[in-house]
């Protein structure tokens, strides 16, 4: 019988990482650009994830359905740390002037700036959760991974990620209303949500309207050279 993709990948079949990565290069630019804004980054972090799964391969179990999950765990760790290593070199670029704007009335450049837009008005409530909610959100809503994949991804139990998501939502509903128009909360109406709050789109959901199908003017990630431990 033939090896599964699962057991290729332990054993570090270069075959097997390269098909990995042609199946889910995708997602893990499409959560790396969520998180980080910038499809520059983004491109960076799908090298990084692979990269690092290569190294983590040992760890994953033989036996087991897909390994997006597995992947998006990744992707998640990979982002928090490189962001914590850029933090340093952004701020210096900060202090650069920028380059004066050249006008450009294409459409194209009006829907990216719209785009930027929104992404900013998303990563800045995104940011104002904690590290913990950051990522069940990341996972459950940009991700679209169920309870048990997310917890599974991140290695706590299944509980624990409902009640994250369910305070991260209402959190993030609560910064899209402006503080002097925000109602008094039925406690037992928030208690009610808190528990039959499902991943998905629904009333109250929290979910980027940026672009979630191929990125305008953004190139396929590199695939990693295969071989080799790192």
């Amino acid at each position: 019988m033939e090896p599964s993709l699962r057991a290729r990948v332990r054993d570090g079949d270069p075959d097997a990482f390269g098909e990995l990565f042609d199946s889910h290069a995708r997602a893990v630019h499409g959560l790396a650009y969520r998180l980080t804004g910038s499809r520059t980054e983004a491109e960076e972090v799908v090298s990084l994830t692979f990269l690092e799964a290569w190294r983590l391969r040992a760890k994953v179990e033989p036996d087991g359905e897909s390994l997006h999950p597995w992947l998006m765990g990744i992707t998640v760790n990979v982002v928090r740390n490189f962001t914590r290593a850029s933090r340093r070199h952004r701020a210096a670029m900060a202090r650069i002037p920028e380059p004066r704007a050249v006008p450009d009335f294409a459409d194209e450049v009006v829907t990216r700036l719209d785009d930027a837009a929104r992404l900013a008005a998303v990563l800045a409530a995104f940011g104002r959760l904690r590290p913990d909610e950051q990522d069940v959100v990341a996972l459950c809503v940009w991700s679209d991974l169920d309870y048990e994949s997310a917890a599974a991804a991140l290695a706590i139990p299944v509980g624990t990620v409902r009640s994250r998501l369910s305070r991260a939502r209402r959190k993030l509903r609560e910064m899209a209303v402006p503080s002097g128009e925000r109602p008094s909360r039925d406690r037992s109406a928030s208690r009610k949500h808190s528990a039959s709050g499902e991943p998905g789109a629904g009333s109250g959901q929290f979910r980027d309207d940026g672009p979630s199908r191929p990125y305008p003017g953004s190139q396929p990630a590199s695939r990693p050279a295969r071989g080799g431990n790192r």
